[in-house]
């Protein structure tokens, strides 16, 4: 039964078998150890279109999904991506559906959805999660409180050639 007194969600994408792409389920991880007041956190894993119908039925005003996301960025880097941005980008991905496919998915029942990548190192199996990934993760974990004033995390800006 979904916490309907939650006002934020926040969708944490990735494997954690998987190095970095790990980032998402180790926020969520975070917040389950110490949990932030107003949110529900979802683990969505490899495959986080089976929350499709959760994050709808919960209904809440901002979404925030975060996921390990090749940017071309030094390790650890986090940027905001504009929607549309994420259909224009080829990005390195290990789950089944692409992102958007989800956000379009949900976007008629959540008004707000902030979509937050974070740039991984080594995105292998077995793999240990690289410091500075790990670093942006807490990072994030001590922004999200904060976002009707903005996290505070810069727009991805594609490289025209």
């Amino acid at each position: 039964m979904p916490d309907l007194t939650s006002r934020y969600a926040l969708l944490c994408v990735g494997n954690s078998m998987m190095g970095d792409d790990g980032a998402g389920p180790r926020l969520a991880e975070l917040c389950v150890e110490k949990p932030l007041a107003g949110w529900t956190v979802v683990d969505g894993g490899a495959v986080p279109e089976n929350d499709i119908g959760y994050l709808r039925e919960l209904r809440p005003a901002h979404l925030v999904i975060v996921d390990a996301t090749d940017m071309g960025l030094a390790p650890g880097a986090m940027r905001i991506i504009d929607e549309d941005d994420i259909a224009d980008m080829f990005m390195m991905t290990t789950h089944n559906l692409p992102l958007t496919f989800l956000i379009q998915q949900l976007r008629t029942d959540i008004p707000h959805i902030t979509f937050v990548g974070i740039q991984p190192d080594v995105v292998a199996f077995y793999f240990p999660m690289s410091a500075a990934v790990e670093q942006a993760v807490s990072h994030l974990y001590q922004r999200l409180p904060a976002l009707e004033q903005g996290l505070g995390i810069a727009p991805f800006r594609q490289e025209t050639a």
